[in-house]
């Protein structure tokens, strides 16, 4: 453990090292029959250093600590037949952060193809789902932007109650997809599900946004502002933690109900025309069917025998 300590003082003494202190090794001495064994030997069963970084546990500069920590031990136990670890909260945060950032790209294209998947299901159509996703890519995109800005490089930081800044809470990206992600696909529902309605009964493709955006776009509002309150709560509370996500969802929501359902969506609708609800052929049949606005249940009861038992129940009663 002395060759270890050896070469993490090394390392401190280097120029532009954040490491500000190295606390001298802390033993655990061996079982006695391994000392009896080891003929009088020096024998330590564990041993832990301590190293102090000279900057934060969520800076930059501790992440390239612990890299350079773990590059300077590897060849200890070539050296001691010693295994050296490197751990404590500070590593673990650190890898935490290196294992989530590696899967939140195959997180986010899971959660954008079911939704594209469950979209086409409800819709019967392709654009309006990739539509849909791209919209919610781009909430997110503003939703941890604007948290970057504020609390980490101290953009108008102030107006949230923020004196110090430092890098973006780690899990935050998947928190924040998962929640916004139900959020976004609630109000494209309740907006597109009633242009659609329009739409089949005869509406012309560009009347049928107005009218559904005339009629769902006050649930919308209503829901977003209830959300947005909700969230801007956490968001003046004196816990960094709670403050930043109650701050990146309520940007999320803002961005996603506001910028992308009410200005975006119908805009590129309306661009769009006939063709937002095309379907080919082929993907038809592969597709369930799922009826949210009740068409098949309407069709029955529309039909002549239908109609003709309910006349004699009428008449019955």
């Amino acid at each position: 453990m002395h060759t270890a300590t050896d070469h993490l003082q090394a390392l401190a003494g280097r120029a532009g090292s954040d490491i500000a202190a190295v606390v001298p090794a802390v033993t655990s001495p061996a079982p006695q029959a391994q000392q009896i064994f080891a003929q009088q030997l020096e024998t330590v069963r564990f041993a832990t250093v301590t190293v102090i970084p000279g900057s934060g546990p969520s800076d930059q500069a501790t992440k390239d600590l612990v890299a350079e920590i773990r590059a300077t031990v590897a060849d200890l136990p070539a050296e001691t037949g010693a295994r050296a670890l490197v751990t404590g909260q500070t590593a673990v945060g650190v890898d935490i952060a290196d294992k989530l950032s590696e899967v939140f790209p195959i997180y986010l294209a899971v959660v954008a193809g079911l939704a594209i998947f469950l979209l086409i299901a409800v819709f019967r159509s392709v654009w309006v789902p990739i539509k849909a996703a791209l919209g919610f890519l781009l909430s997110v995109g503003v939703s941890l932007g604007a948290t970057v800005a504020v609390f980490q490089w101290g953009w108008l930081n102030q107006l949230v109650g923020v004196d110090t800044t430092g890098p973006v809470l780690f899990i935050l990206p998947i928190l924040l997809t998962g929640i916004l992600f139900g959020l976004a696909m609630d109000y494209e529902v309740f907006l597109v599900s009633r242009m659609r309605e329009a739409y089949v009964h005869g509406t012309p493709a560009r009347r049928a946004v107005i009218d559904g955006f005339t009629h769902s776009a006050r649930v919308v509002v209503a829901a977003a502002i209830i959300m947005i309150g909700v969230f801007a709560g956490f968001a003046l509370t004196d816990d960094v933690i709670l403050k930043t996500i109650g701050f990146a969802l309520a940007i999320g929501v803002l961005a996603d109900a506001f910028l992308v359902r009410m200005l975006i969506v119908p805009a590129f609708m309306l661009i769009v025309g006939e063709r937002i609800w095309w379907m080919p052929k082929w993907l038809a049949p592969l597709v369930p069917t799922l009826d949210i606005e009740g068409e098949a249940l309407t069709a029955r009861l529309d039909r002549p025998e239908d109609n003709s038992g309910k006349d004699r129940v009428s008449a019955a009663g």
